[in-house]
């Protein structure tokens, strides 16, 4: 086998059942799978099993609960193909990955590789939303969207990730006391230890999104927290693009505060001129926030033909922008000032 899938999976048998599925649509049958059961409660060995005549390497392992980075280093110590491609469960391909993938293996040997993420017809308008928010430029998430220029240097993210088998062992795999920005901190190692890695735009996955924007906004918190626990490790690591969030929640503070003041001062200033400006400084706080909401809506209207999934995406956008810079404030503070151990926040699970 040249290629195994290794899909970590912790009570999701529906959506093992999908993306199973979409593994039997594939172009190119060169592979195997391992899907490692996570501890779960609820299983998926039945829809495993139901697949089993589909695949002639499928094998289903069920281990402890241990999360996704320990369920992937045992998924590719069984693995026998020459390349492992990492999946998360919410993932679904379409019938020319692989296909994409092996045709640019042939073009571009290199040691490990990733894929961009795109929003399916069927998804709900909030995960649209939020794809919209995870994938473009204006919300910091070009490289997402599968751009190779966008505002660093590629690094493949764990739900959609290839790495030759050799390498993967050879660098430990995924650093198992990491929750969060586990999948950066590996491919950090990869490229210190001088082995090439590249976008594959062509491999791309639909990639299920939180379905809510409570579950979304922990998500990008305990991204933020992730980048600076990374800086931690890796100085080099954090770029200005990694700031943005941050300036982002903080300008947005300091325009609630301007705003906040403008409506004081319309209520205790005498009426007439003194009151106007008042009311000018809470309307050229509310300025600049109106503009990028403006543009937020009128691009994701644009590109999701709908202007209920652009307002929506308004919301994802800045959810996205605070809830990162909220989250890479946090930890900031408690590690750099403080001196504070590596922690993450809203955990009750490793897949929550």
């Amino acid at each position: 086998m040249r290629y195994s899938f290794v899909i970590p999976v912790y009570n999701r048998p529906d959506e093992v059942r999908e993306l199973l599925e979409s593994l039997t649509h594939q172009e190119l049958f060169d592979f195997e799978i391992v899907i490692i059961e996570d501890g779960s409660s609820v299983s998926s060995e039945a829809v495993v099993e139901s697949y089993r005549g589909s695949f002639p390497a499928l094998r289903y392992i069920a281990v402890p609960n241990g999360g996704p980075s320990r369920a992937r280093n045992l998924g590719a110590r069984e693995a026998t193909g020459e390349y492992l491609i990492i999946l998360d469960s919410d993932v679904v391909l379409p019938p020319g990955y692989l296909t994409a993938v092996d045709d640019y293996l042939e073009k571009h040997p290199v040691d490990a590789f990733g894929g961009p993420d795109a929003a399916s017809d069927d998804f709900t308008t909030v995960q649209k939303a939020i794809n919209y928010a995870m994938t473009s430029p204006l919300t910091t998430g070009g490289i997402r969207g599968g751009s190779a220029d966008g505002m660093e240097k590629f690094k493949p993210r764990s739900f959609n990730l290839g790495c030759r088998r050799s390498v993967y062992l050879q660098l430990g795999g995924f650093n198992e006391a990491m929750r969060f920005g586990e999948d950066i901190d590996f491919s950090i190692r990869i490229f210190k230890a001088g082995y090439t890695c590249r976008l594959f735009p062509e491999a791309w996955v639909w990639h299920k999104r939180r379905t809510d924007f409570r579950k979304f906004w922990r998500q990008v918190y305990n991204s933020g927290i992730a980048r600076i626990n990374l800086y931690k490790k890796y100085p080099e690591s954090l770029k200005f693009v990694h700031l943005l969030p941050m300036l982002f929640t903080v300008g947005c503070t300091l325009l609630a505060l301007l705003f906040i003041l403008g409506i004081v001062l319309f209520f205790i200033l005498p009426a007439g001129m003194m009151q106007a400006r008042g009311l000018a400084l809470s309307l050229l706080a509310l300025l600049p926030l109106l503009l990028y909401a403006f543009l937020i809506f009128a691009d994701a209207t644009s590109k999701n033909a709908s202007a209920k999934i652009g307002l929506l995406s308004i919301g994802a956008a800045f959810i996205q922008l605070t809830g990162y810079g909220c989250g890479f404030i946090e930890a900031w503070w408690k590690r750099c000032i403080e001196g504070k151990d590596e922690f993450s926040a809203y955990e009750s699970n490793f897949y929550k």
